[in-house]
């Protein structure tokens, strides 16, 4: 059965390409419908499946056919139309960083991607709970099935297995921690400084921690809803911390307050504009400003970056830093790709065993009607008055006639080429003594 990844991701394409196929939580769902409806085509007997991970560092379609009639190229040129159809954009333009794989090696890059293998930061472990919401939008819409659900579930319990088992994610430094690192280098301790954290997501919430773990002057939270950056302002506010929060609206009068602005939304569009922080570094009188950019789409426009004074870092940037302790966990990249293997070779063996089903019910069933015939026939006998014996004897030797007729009729019959193959599964089946 054809199964296909595709996709761009942070070994393959730079920022702005990556930003340019983002899919966003809200368009998700439609995206989903969008897409499978694409795959089918004219074909309204086709039901693929589908799912789709966005990310700040990868965007990947997951598919499968699910049906073997399907043509296994069909799926890959559908997937990438749809993509750049969506998206507005010239396939010559993103052909160049966009990746693939099939069968064994698209369940294998998904296990890898599940378990940190692919990601920016090795071993690291937000990816996981991405895909697992991936997931569960996809079933949430209705477009996993027989094929791409058995592929997560099996997903999951090898990212599991590898967690356990190796040392893939110990001594990692996270996008958070380089979130860190890189505000120190502009100013040292951070105890004097004011922290603006943007957005309330997972990866916010990671960095605040992070940050708040120095200590700094003040933290505060400016996001569209003000309930859920107050949820999150409290938690530091309990540690003793001075905290605040602002909706988004307020931005332009506030921006200058801060010495750092790490910023993680969902919006398609820039938050901070050129002119906001020219604005924002005149107030400060030319005191630096560090802007950390965590989102794909970015929220900060990167022309911010030739400003004097402004120091501004994007997902890419952070590189080199999350890499840093990457020797101390190579070692167990070879542990964790035998996992792997092993549970690719899983996958396609319960994948195989699943095509028997309908084989064995057809057996059983005939077996089930010669039961039912020859007893309706051994019960009349019986009420006939003839010996039970006897009668049970016959309706024993007719079953065994009936059971037999059909592998010695097949073998009687076999063509030429095929009957040493119908000898050797029958030879299994029925060993001689």
């Amino acid at each position: 059965m054809p199964i296909l990844n595709l996709g761009v991701n942070h070994h393959t394409a730079p920022i702005d390409i990556r930003e340019s196929v983002a899919i966003s939580p809200e368009d998700l769902r439609d995206s989903l419908l969008d897409l499978r409806d694409y795959l089918k085509g004219d074909h309204s007997q086709w039901m693929p499946e589908v799912a789709i991970l966005s990310t700040c560092n990868r965007m990947e379609i997951y598919c499968a056919a699910n049906d073997a009639t399907y043509p296994n190229h069909h799926l890959e040129k559908r997937a990438f139309d749809w993509l750049t159809a969506q998206k507005r954009l010239q396939s010559d333009a993103l052909k160049p960083y966009i990746y693939s794989a099939k069968e064994t090696d698209a369940v294998k890059h998904v296990f890898r991607v599940s378990c940190g293998m692919d990601s920016m930061v090795l071993g690291e472990t937000q990816i996981l709970g991405q895909m697992k919401k991936a997931v569960e939008f996809a079933d949430q819409a209705g477009t996993l099935g027989s094929y791409l659900k058995p592929l997560f579930n099996k997903t999951f319990s090898v990212a599991k297995a590898v967690r356990a088992t190796t040392d893939i994610g110990k001594h990692s430094v996270s996008m958070a921690s380089a979130s860190v690192r890189l505000a120190e280098r502009i100013f040292g301790d951070l105890g004097n400084s004011k922290i603006l954290f943007i957005g309330a997501g997972e990866m916010i919430q990671l960095c605040a921690s992070h940050f708040a773990g120095k200590k700094p002057k003040q933290i505060a939270i400016s996001n569209r809803t003000l309930d859920r950056g107050d949820e999150i302002a409290k938690v530091f506010a309990e540690k003793g911390l001075k905290t605040d929060t602002f909706p988004l609206q307020a931005l332009p009068n506030r921006l200058h307050d801060f010495d750092v602005i790490v910023s993680c939304t969902a919006s398609t569009l820039p938050i901070i504009g050129m002119g906001l922080v020219k604005t924002a570094l005149k107030a400060r009188n030319s005191r630096p400003i560090v802007l950390i950019d965590l989102a794909v789409p970015r929220d900060i426009e990167p022309e911010v970056r030739s400003l004097k004074d402004a120091y501004l870092y994007s997902v890419d940037d952070l590189g080199g830093l999350v890499n840093e302790g990457r020797n101390n966990r190579e070692h167990s990249i070879a542990d964790a790709e035998v996992i792997i293997d092993n549970g690719v070779s899983e996958f396609f063996q319960t994948l195989q065993k699943r095509t028997l089903v309908p084989i064995i019910q057809s057996l059983q069933t005939t077996a089930g009607r010669l039961k039912e015939i020859e007893l309706e026939k051994a019960v009349r006998r019986i009420k006939r008055g003839e010996d039970p014996v006897e009668v049970l004897s016959i309706m024993a030797d007719a079953l065994a006639n009936k059971f037999m007729h059909a592998p010695i009729n097949a073998l009687q019959n076999s063509p030429n080429n095929e009957i040493e193959d119908f000898k050797r599964i029958i030879s299994s089946i029925y060993p001689q003594k």
